[in-house]
């Protein structure tokens, strides 16, 4: 059983890839609002928003207990809508040598909507430890909740 994972998934969105990718790049401490069932508040450390380098704590609710995970975030592309996060501290290193979120939005080709694609790559410290299923399914769920929050702030506007 190998200790390297990697985990992905595609999820479907009404939202411009741009501003999809806004939430995570520069306004990541706003998903408690935009989800505020699974994600209940992002604790900045250091460095500032919108930037590489910026860490962050997380605060949510997965599988059922409420959790920690200290990010850095190692790289933004704006050009290609792209965030990606490192785990340094948590309950996700209790079971991971190392875990990164990576997250892209991609315009649809009709230009209507998106495509969010997440990986979650990461190295267990035993082979006994599950692959994080159920966590993926947290972020799509947290992109859908996120999806719905910017659909209906467009529409107030």
């Amino acid at each position: 059983m190998s200790l390297l994972g990697k985990l992905e998934a595609d999820v479907e969105i009404k939202a411009p890839a741009g501003k999809f990718h806004d939430v995570f790049s520069c306004r990541p401490h706003h998903v408690n609002t935009m989800c505020p069932d699974k994600v209940h508040g992002v604790d900045h450390h250091e460095g500032d928003w919108g930037k590489e380098g910026t860490v962050m704590t997380w605060n949510y609710t997965h599988d059922g207990l409420k959790k920690t995970a200290k990010e850095i975030v190692e790289a933004i592309d704006d050009t290609n809508n792209s965030t990606t996060f490192r785990v340094i501290d948590g309950d996700l290193m209790k079971e991971h040598k190392d875990f990164r979120f990576i997250v892209q939005a991609t315009p649809k080709p009709n230009g209507e909507g998106s495509v969010v694609h997440w990986t979650l790559v990461y190295e267990k410290l035993n082979p006994w430890t599950p692959d994080p299923v159920t966590l993926l399914e947290f972020v799509i769920h947290c992109t859908e909740d996120i999806d719905a929050y910017l659909a209906q702030t467009q529409a107030q506007k």
